[in-house]
């Protein structure tokens, strides 16, 4: 595998050094009267960048650009002729007749200049710095004497020691500009820079209107940009120059191994750019433009953008919705006004009012999104107030230790609520409004004590009365079954260690008995999956009010139940009784119960602790499984239970439900079909074809032959014809091998049903069915 690949990859290294020979040049300048032809290209002295022809992915437009040279991913940080590429691969650079740098194609079309005047033929050179600046030269000494630099022109791209500023005297912008997408580097609608207003911020405009602003600079960050984080704030700064005629930032990283850059992209994002060496591509990280909020002037004047409150925007207090059919359609460009003058603006209307006497107040604010426009003051922190108060134009004030105070006059534009960092925003109002808002406090807060109060005490009192009334029916339970009771009978000893649940955790447990979490529904009613508080999972049966089930045969189906401690059976966890719930609370089978994997298995008889071989009062159970005395007499006994055993182990072998013979056309029922064959000779007809396939059949012919037997013995008609369980189970084991021949088993004709009958199996053994006799 390695050969191979090696001399895969000779070849492909070959062709690179032959084309950086025939295509590169070790220049990183190009002189008067020289050119690069495409593909050619010249790499910066430190390998860095390199200047050149390319193409995009998706277009087959030619450009002269300078991108990244020794990453693997095509990366362009500035292109010459964006707004006119080439068509083909005719193109050239050269440093013309008149000293400036040119684009043309193969008719000598001018495609690109640099447009300097008064320059000196044959005296000029292009040098592609390894910063990524091409610096147009008077002469061989780098940038020293540039006469025109791309960094002065930029693309999409701010690379490091790049200055986006402006020069205020001439009107000079240098701004990033989007390309319109993103195998299109022409003029998009979006740029960047900074601008100095009164205190200078970068903004981003769309189409020349403002777009998104990052708030002033302190001299440390943009206050208004909370994405400013320490790898962000590494190198970056502001500078004025001039006597502030000319700002710029700029940034430049101390750790030089960092390859970063910001992009503008093509949706007006702006995005820094961290290349992954690991990953081989760059990891964007989206800076601005994260929420609604940050889209300038998104609640018009005097709102306020919450990107965590729905609707985001809302007016300040002592304001309200200048169009208030437009905001509750969710345009609040319209903005919000106020509902009572300023005192100071009513006193100078009447002319009544001096400077500094007015009777407004300040609604402070915190961590806000400093308003657009604002003046400074190099006065300290604690006079920004009077200093705002004295003049009645001033509608708000905020102080930022590295700039000073800062007023507002006029509307408030682009305030935001910031989750931390910002400042603290004081707008003005007039009294009236802030002890408004005082007394609204002061009676909200005490109505909201009353009724804190009066719930608490009526929640307490209702816990109260709960628990007292549970215990006492706990006691009333415990007391009914009881060793005094019930005699001395362990049974009532044993009950009394059964835990019981109380109603209100049963209901959490089930998500209140949701629908989702039903395993399944009996005669006497439906099964829940549920989960405790320390995450145990149960499966809880509540019988329903038709089940006709009273509280002390409930009780007593408890007691027997508990009893029945065996690795192959549900375990009782518990119970619960409280008003008319009655409920049974089991261990969860995951691994769902025999009848999932067979068919819908029944239950056997739960009588009275008055009962025990006589009459039922009621015939309970599943049809099918029911022995005849049981069902026509109502008489039950162990032999009941044999009967139910030997219908199971019938429809184990042969993988039929017995109520599966229902309506069918020989009116036999499972065991009747059985008897049949077993009177033809054909026993094997009865054996599921799954046992019949398997590898193992001839091997255990004997003991299925042998269940077939204890089976048909097990459902005879007559009690007495039946074997106990004891010896059941010894002819399972072969311990006893004279069986006696089976006769006619009970009930071999199906029944015919006039509804149909439900197939299914649930998720765990505690399903119930009941058939009342007739």
């Amino acid at each position: 595998m390695g050969k191979t690949i090696s001399s895969c990859l000779l070849p492909a290294l070959i062709s690179c050094f032959y084309l950086q020979l025939q295509f590169g040049t070790a220049s990183d300048t190009i002189r008067a009267s020289e050119s690069i032809k495409d593909p050619e290209f010249i790499i910066s002295q430190g390998g860095v960048f390199r200047l050149g022809f390319f193409s995009f992915a998706n277009s087959t437009n030619r450009y002269v650009g300078i991108l990244y040279n020794q990453i693997p991913v095509q990366t362009v940080v500035w292109v010459a002729n964006r707004n006119r590429p080439l068509k083909d691969s005719s193109g050239v650079l050269t440093i013309s007749d008149d000293g400036n740098l040119v684009v043309s194609n193969g008719k000598a079309e001018l495609l690109w200049s640099t447009n300097v005047t008064n320059l000196v033929p044959n005296a000029t050179t292009a040098q592609l710095l390894d910063s990524g600046n091409l610096v147009l030269n008077n002469g061989f000494n780098g940038g020293s004497s540039s006469l025109w630099e791309s960094f002065q022109h930029p693309s999409n791209a701010f690379l490091q020691t790049m200055k986006m500023g402006v020069d205020v005297k001439t009107g000079r912008k240098v701004r990033t500009r989007s390309w319109k997408g993103p195998d299109d580097p022409s003029d998009g609608n979006f740029s960047e820079g900074l601008e100095p207003f009164n205190i200078p911020e970068s903004v981003l405009r769309n189409n020349n209107q403002i777009y998104f602003r990052t708030g002033p600079w302190n001299g440390h960050i943009y206050i208004g940009l909370i994405e400013m984080n320490n790898v962000y704030l590494d190198g970056f700064y502001v500078v004025a120059d001039d006597e502030g005629k000319s700002y710029y930032e700029t940034y430049e990283y101390s750790n030089k191994s960092m390859l970063i850059y910001y992009e503008l992209d093509y949706d007006g994002r702006f995005v820094q750019r961290k290349w992954d060496a690991g990953k081989g591509d760059w990891i964007n990280n989206y800076l601005i433009l994260k929420t609604d909020c940050d889209f300038y002037g998104k609640c018009g004047a005097f709102g306020i953008c919450d990107p965590k409150k729905q609707p985001i925007c809302r007016c300040s207090k002592g304001f309200k919705p200048r169009n208030a059919e437009e905001w509750s359609r969710g345009n609040w460009s319209s903005g919000c006004f106020r509902t009572t003058p300023l005192q100071c603006q009513r006193d100078n209307n009447n002319g009544s009012g001096e400077a500094g006497q007015s009777d407004d107040g300040f609604l402070k604010l915190k961590t806000m999104k400093a308003p657009a426009f604002p003046d400074r003051s190099s006065i300290i922190n604690g006079e920004c107030k009077d200093q705002c108060m004295k003049n009645c134009s001033c509608v708000a004030y905020a102080y930022d230790a590295g700039i000073g105070c800062m007023f507002w006059s006029g509307d408030l534009i682009d305030v935001q609520k910031f989750p931390t960092r910002g400042v603290d925003l004081y707008i003005r109002l007039p009294s009236s409004e802030l002890d408004k808002g005082f007394r609204v406090i002061i009676i909200t807060t005490v109505t909201a004590g009353i009724v804190v109060i009066t719930i608490s005490t009526l929640f307490l009192w209702c816990r109260i009365a709960k628990y007292k009334g549970r215990n006492k029916k706990r006691k009333q339970i415990k007391q009914q079954f009881s060793s005094e009771n019930i005699g001395e009978n362990p049974i009532g000893v044993k009950l009394q260690q059964l835990p019981l649940f109380n109603f209100e955790e049963l209901a959490t447990a089930t998500n209140n008995f949701h629908p989702e979490k039903k395993l399944g529904q009996g005669g006497f009613g439906p099964v829940y999956k549920g989960t405790l508080d320390d995450g145990k999972e149960i499966a809880v049966k509540r019988l329903s009010k038709a089940s006709g089930q009273g509280l002390e045969e409930f009780m007593n189906e408890v007691v027997v139940i508990s009893k029945l401690q065996h690795r192959n059976l549900v375990r009782l966890l518990g119970c619960c009784v409280e008003a008319e719930e009655k409920i049974l609370v089991y261990e969860f089978m995951p691994n769902k119960s025999l009848d999932a994997f067979l068919f819908d298995f029944g239950m056997a008889r739960i009588f009275g602790g008055d009962e025990n071989q006589a009459n039922t009062k009621r015939v309970v159970g599943t049809y099918g499984y029911m022995s005849p005395e049981y069902a026509m007499q109502g008489q039950f006994s162990e032999k009941s239970d044999v009967f139910s055993y030997g219908v199971l182990l019938l429809e184990i072998v042969s993988g039929r439900r017995n109520t599966s013979f229902y309506n069918n056309k020989d009116d036999l029922s499972l065991l009747g079909y059985a008897w049949k064959l077993w009177r033809e000779g054909n026993i094997w007809g009865l054996v599921d074809k799954v046992i019949l396939e398997s590898k193992s059949y001839s091997n255990n012919e004997k003991e299925i032959w042998r269940c077939i037997h204890v089976g048909l013995l097990c459902v005879q008609e007559y009690t007495k014809d039946r074997p106990t369980i004891s010896t059941v189970i010894s002819i399972l084991n072969s311990e006893i091998s004279d069986l006696n021949t089976p006769k006619q088993p009970a009930f071999t004709q199906a029944p015919q049903m006039s509804h149909d009958v439900e197939d299914r199996g649930s998720l765990n053994d505690v399903t119930l069915t009941n058939l009342d006799g007739r």
